[in-house]
Order: structure tokens, then sequence, then C-alpha cells
């Protein structure tokens, strides 16, 4: 009778563990209104939606529960289980992800997105799985524009300068091939690091120019779109592998829903910021001509053939060739 009971009341345990939502801790480092913080919403949304009481998303934005010198051992270690970490940042798990930090690659967004969705670029998804990291999606944050207090409208204006950058040892070198100097920071404060001198300057989309209120402290921003500013939402794949196969497949489907909304926002945010940053009146935007432009690329282009190995210039060639539109 007492082995039937605890039987009984081990099943109802089993049950009740059962009963109990999978969590999906999503921190990251931006404000919510960035078009991060937006695709992070809308995937807590979708999930609330379409697999209630089944799984729960709990958002932590703004560093409020790791900065982004923690989150990814944050979620190697269990303790979060999707971030959106900046491309620049995987250095140490593949030098592949370096190819999108390689100044004057892509033309434009929609160059870069013929690039992502291309089986090239889709690949390079699983490149780290052998780190325990599956890629999910690319996440857009924008173009990037050079800022500082002078004007930078030719490549030596920069020299002397330091410059705010993420941990990557290609931007390091972007900001060398202008005899300046490169300062590795988190990203939570670049603001005081500007406020103080520390740095003289920094590289970012509009949307985290506006949403850090950089405009207060930089008197100019260069709108060059020299770069891409993206991240890659990542998850383990421990983690991702062990869902039950009536969730993960549902949990796809709104990871490419949520990646449209946060794509389609960077482009309206990124928009309406810079317009933002006109309106506040303490930053000028100086505008490249073409010819102004090239000068800045074929100055910045030599870092390529400096990180081409690590890459493979297979793959800086497939990258290249997006740029071309059929």
């Amino acid at each position: 009778m007492l082995k039937t009971l605890i039987c009984f009341l081990a099943l109802g345990a089993l049950g009740s563990a059962a009963a109990e939502p999978i969590v999906i801790k999503f921190s990251h480092v931006v404000g919510e209104q960035t078009p991060k913080g937006q695709g992070a919403l809308m995937f807590q949304k979708l999930v609330e939606e379409r697999l209630p009481g089944r799984v729960k998303v709990e958002v932590y934005p703004n560093s409020t529960l790791y900065g982004d010198d923690k989150e990814m051992e944050a979620l190697l270690l269990g303790d979060v289980q999707i971030i959106a970490r900046s491309l620049a940042k995987f250095d140490q798990y593949t030098k592949t992800l370096q190819l999108f930090d390689l100044p004057f690659l892509f033309q434009d967004i929609a160059a870069v997105d013929r690039f992502q969705t291309s089986p090239a670029g889709q690949k390079l998804l699983h490149s780290m799985e052998r780190n325990n990291i599956t890629g999910l999606a690319y996440w857009h944050n924008g173009m990037k524009q050079l800022s500082a207090n002078r004007v930078l409208r030719n490549p030596e204006d920069a020299q002397g300068l330091t410059f705010r950058v993420q941990d990557s040892a290609v931007l390091t070198e972007q900001f060398k091939t202008l005899n300046a100097k490169a300062q590795r920071m988190i990203f939570s404060v670049v603001y005081q690091g500007l406020r103080t001198g520390v740095v003289n300057g920094t590289e970012n989309p509009y949307s985290n120019f506006y949403d850090q209120k950089l405009y207060e402290v930089q008197k100019y921003v260069t709108e060059t779109n020299h770069g891409i500013l993206d991240y890659m939402l990542i998850t383990t794949s421990d983690f991702w592998n062990g869902l039950p196969a009536d969730i993960r497949p549902e949990l796809e489907k709104i990871v490419v829903e949520a990646t449209a909304h946060a794509n389609k926002e960077a482009q309206r945010l990124n928009e309406l910021d810079r317009q933002r940053v006109l309106e506040a009146k303490t930053t000028e935007i100086v505008t490249l001509t073409q010819q102004e432009r090239n000068a800045w690329r074929e100055t910045m282009k030599p870092v390529w053939a400096k990180f081409e190995k690590d890459i493979g210039p297979d793959l800086i060639q497939a990258a290249e060739a997006s740029n071309q539109t059929q």
C-alpha cells in the first residue's frame, strides 16, 4: 500500500513538473525602442499568443540582467536562453563572422539581406555549433555612421582621435588605417566615455546614436554607411535541440516573424532617429559626395586583405557579389 502511494505521489510530481512552462530568458543590452528591443518584444508577444502555458518568454533589456561583457557566458551556462549578439563579438568562436565587420563591403541594407539569405549567409548561422551555439536568424540594426566632435569629411580628419569599438580585431584595425586609436568598451558606458573624453568618437547606426543620447556629447555625424551593425539571434544547441518536437517548429516560425518585424523596425527607426538627431540641433549631419566616400573606402579597404585568410576569400567574394542586383 505504501509503495503504491509513493508511486502515485511520484507520478503526480512528474505531471506537475511537466505542466510547468518552458522559460526562455531573452537578455539584451539596448533599449526597448531599438530594433533589437522591438524584435525581442515581438518574439515574446507571438510566443504568448501561440504557446500559452507551454512557453514563457522573459525579456530583459538595457543590460538589466547581463551586460554585453557577460551575456555570452550567461547563455553558455544556461542562465539565459536567447541573446541577440553583435556579429562583431564572435571572434573567439569563429573567424568567418569577421566578414560582417569589413568596412565598405556592403553597399546598403538590401545587399546585406541578399547575402544573409543566400546559402553562404545561412551556412554561417551554423558556424559555431561545435561550441554549442546555434544561430537562429540575423537581425538588422542598421548601417554605421562615424561621429566625433570634429568634422570628419576626409579620412585624414580622423587622425589622432580615439574611437569606441566593439570587441573586434577587424574594427580595431579599421581605425588603425585612419591613424586613429580604437578603444574597446562595453556599450552601456559609451556615453560616459564620450562625456569624459576617454573616447572621442563612435561608429553607430542612427537608432543606437539616438537611443543612447550620444547626440548630447557628439557634435558631428558623418554619414559614411561604412559598415553594418547586425546581430545574430543565438541560443545553445543543447537547449534548442532539446525542445519538445511539437514546440520547436512553432518557435522557428515565430523567429522568422520576429525577424521580419525587427528588420522592418530597423529601417523605420533609423530613418526616424536620423530626423530626431537633426531636430535636437546639437549634432550636425555631414553628408559626403561620392568622391569623398570613395576616399574613405580606399583608405580602409586594406583591412580586407589583412583578414582574408581567416575569413576565406570565397566568402568575401560571395558577400561582395551581393552588391549586384539580379
